[in-house]
């Protein structure tokens, strides 16, 4: 069958090294056994490793060429392609409880499917593969560091991150302009936070969206109790924060 054409609208970069494929599939060894869910497999160089490894997978593919690519070499598949968008699956629907999420996520939506990974905390596991490089080191960063940003601190609440390893350009078609690294989130031992999450949420984001400034200028208008301010905690800027700080400075915002 003849292979599928990369599309520039689906920011597809299909991997072509076998090796670094195995790698990624390698991810998920710790979890055999549970339900697997491949985002974006496109020619399904990445699947046929999960297969090999005797995972029970299920792939969602938006581009239908690529669709029928999969139905073809992958029959064992049959009723496990998904011709959809995952931003908009319902994902409790797919599965009866636990479950992995993997890929080689389109540069251009990976943000807002780790953010959707987020809203699915409860029922996803482990979910690891490839993005942009930047966007893998800003997800795994700790604080103080350049890249520690919005979703460090909202996934590192309920995750913890590996940053595995880097994968230079060549090794696609067509390269991309930037190299691409390899995480792995495990969900951690943690069940509710000690905030309002919801709260939390906004917290986080508006620090992070004033980030030169210092938490006293960012934050002043979530005060409900302008005295607040006078904290140690809010001379600090937002990357200098913890998880734990963030689950503080949240609550001493809502007294």
């Amino acid at each position: 069958m003849q292979k599928v054409k990369p599309k520039k609208f689906l920011g597809q970069h299909f991997l072509t090294d076998l090796h670094v494929a195995d790698r990624i599939a390698a991810t998920l060894d710790d979890y055999r056994g549970m339900p697997v869910l491949e985002v974006g497999p496109g020619m399904g160089v990445l699947t046929q490793f999960l297969l090999e490894r005797g995972h029970d997978v299920t792939v969602v593919e938006l581009d239908r060429e690529s669709v029928e690519y999969l139905e073809h070499k992958f029959p064992q598949l049959d009723g496990r392609i998904i011709g959809e968008d995952f931003l908009e699956l319902d994902l409790g629907s797919m599965f009866e409880g636990d479950f992995c999420v993997i890929g080689n996520y389109p540069y251009n939506i990976s943000s807002q499917i780790f953010f959707k990974v987020l809203d699915w905390r409860d029922r996803i596991t482990c979910c690891s593969g490839m993005l942009q490089k930047e966007v893998a080191e800003r997800i795994a960063a700790k604080p103080g560091s350049k890249t520690y940003g919005i979703l460090s601190v909202l996934l590192q609440a309920w995750y913890d991150i590996e940053y595995l390893f880097t994968v230079d350009e060549h090794v696609f078609n067509p390269p991309p302009k930037v190299k691409s690294g390899v995480i792995r989130l495990r969900r951690n031992g943690v069940k509710t936070l000690d905030c309002d999450e919801k709260r939390l949420k906004a917290v986080v984001k508006t620090s992070f969206g004033q980030r030169r400034k210092t938490l006293r200028n960012s934050l002043r208008s979530m005060a409900r109790r302008p005295e607040v301010l006078q904290e140690e905690i809010f001379n600090k800027r937002p990357e200098q924060l913890s998880v734990a700080e963030f689950v503080r400075l949240t609550n001493l915002l809502n007294e």
